[in-house]
């Protein structure tokens, strides 16, 4: 699922892909008003999928860090304030979904966005962070 969600440098929110033409990508905003709009080469846009946080020991996909949200959370949206916390609030929140992280490496303003991430999929009904053959993989 992570794979076809879309952070676009330069343009707040998430994207999810819709098509692909020969220069550019066709997407959707993950909001309420699921605006299309065009993505050009140019632009420089990565998947979820893609994406990993740093811990003590090696790295964790993002997939695996939301899910821990969406433990602590219940599955709902986070109540925690990002906007509003302090830094020492936003590592406290860190440490408690993924108690061995970097906490050298993993910046103030990467909890920040985690959690709005979180946020705005769960509330528009993204909830599937790890993708059932991973789940296979690992109990193997």
């Amino acid at each position: 699922m992570l794979k076809t969600i879309l952070a676009i440098s330069g343009k707040p929110g998430l994207y999810k892909l819709v098509s692909q033409a020969k220069n550019m990508l066709i997407v959707e905003s993950v909001s309420a008003e699921r605006k299309r709009m065009p993505v050009h080469g140019s632009d420089k846009v990565i998947s979820l999928g893609d994406i990993a946080m740093y811990t003590d020991s090696d790295e964790m996909p993002l997939g695996e860090v939301l899910e821990a949200i969406k433990k602590k959370e219940n599955g709902a949206v986070s109540a925690f304030d990002y906007k509003k916390a302090s830094a020492a609030e936003l590592h406290a929140f860190m440490a408690e979904v993924l108690p061995n992280y970097d906490r050298d490496r993993v910046h103030t303003s990467d909890i920040k966005k985690l959690v709005q991430w979180y946020n705005l999929l769960v509330a528009n009904g993204e909830t599937e962070f790890v993708e059932a053959q991973e789940e296979v993989k690992e109990a193997e």
